[in-house]
C-alpha cells in the first residue's frame, strides 16, 4: 500500500471529471476518469477513500505526492466535490490539476492551460464557481469527431468500437503529460505535449 503524502509536502491534486456509475463508464464524457485509473495504476494508488462528494486516493507519482481524485457528483456539480477536497487539506487552486474531454478540441488533440473560461464545459464551469478563480491547470482531451453529431448524446454514449484503440492511447498520452505537469510544472509539460489532432495543421484553442 503505497504511504499517505506528508503533510508538510507540497501535494498536486489532480481530478479527473466524468459521471458516476457503469452506465457512463466507457464515454467521451468520462475521459477524465479514465485517465485518473490509468494513474492510479501506474502508481498503485487505490482510488477509493470516500470522501464529501468524490473518492480519492493518495500516493506518488515519483517522489511528488499526489490525490487522485473523481468527483461522484455528476459532471454539471463537480465543484461541489473539488472544493471540500481542496480545503480539506489546505490546498489552493494552485495545487489542482483538472482533466476533461472537450468538444471544442478536435479527436486525439490535448491541450494544457493554465487559466482561461469554462469554454462551456459545465464540470469546470462548476469548478470555476465553488472556487471563485479560473486560475487552476487544465489538461483538455480533445473529443470531437469528424463527423455531424448531436453533442449530449454522443458524449453519454459508448465509444464506437472502432475508437476504442485511439481512446486507449489517448488515455495513455494524457497520463504522460499529468505526470510531466507534477514533475516539471504546466510550462515544460506544455512545450512537450500540446499537440493538434492527427491530419489535422491548424485548430481551436
Amino acid at each position: 500500500m503505497p504511504a499517505e503524502p506528508r503533510l508538510e509536502e507540497a501535494v498536486s491534486c489532480i481530478v479527473g471529471l466524468g459521471n458516476p456509475g457503469p452506465r457512463y463508464e466507457a464515454t467521451p464524457h468520462n475521459i477524465g476518469f479514465l485517465v485518473i485509473n490509468e494513474l492510479a495504476q501506474r502508481h498503485s494508488i487505490r482510488v477509493s477513500k470516500k470522501e464529501s462528494a468524490a473518492v480519492t486516493g493518495s500516493g506518488y507519482i515519483g517522489n511528488k505526492p499526489v490525490i487522485l481524485v473523481k468527483p461522484q457528483t455528476f459532471m454539471n456539480n463537480s465543484g461541489a466535490a473539488v472544493g471540500p477536497v481542496l480545503n480539506y487539506r489546505n490546498l489552493t487552486n494552485h495545487d489542482l490539476i483538472v482533466v476533461y474531454d472537450e468538444l471544442d478540441l478536435p479527436w486525439t488533440a490535448l491541450r494544457i492551460k493554465k487559466n482561461g473560461s469554462a469554454a462551456g464545459h459545465n464540470g469546470v464551469k462548476s469548478i470555476i464557481a465553488a472556487l471563485k478563480t479560473d486560475v487552476f491547470t487544465r489538461v483538455r482531451v480533445g473529443i470531437r469527431p469528424d463527423h455531424p453529431l448531436d453533442a449530449v448524446q454522443y458524449v453519454l454514449a459508448p465509444f464506437e468500437r472502432e475508437l476504442r484503440d485511439d481512446v486507449d492511447e489517448m488515455v495513455s498520452y494524457t497520463a504522460d503529460a499529468v505526470e510531466s505537469i507534477v514533475a516539471e510544472g504546466a510550462n515544460r509539460a506544455m512545450a512537450k505535449f500540446n499537440r493538434r489532432a492527427r491530419g489535422i495543421q491548424k485548430e481551436e484553442e
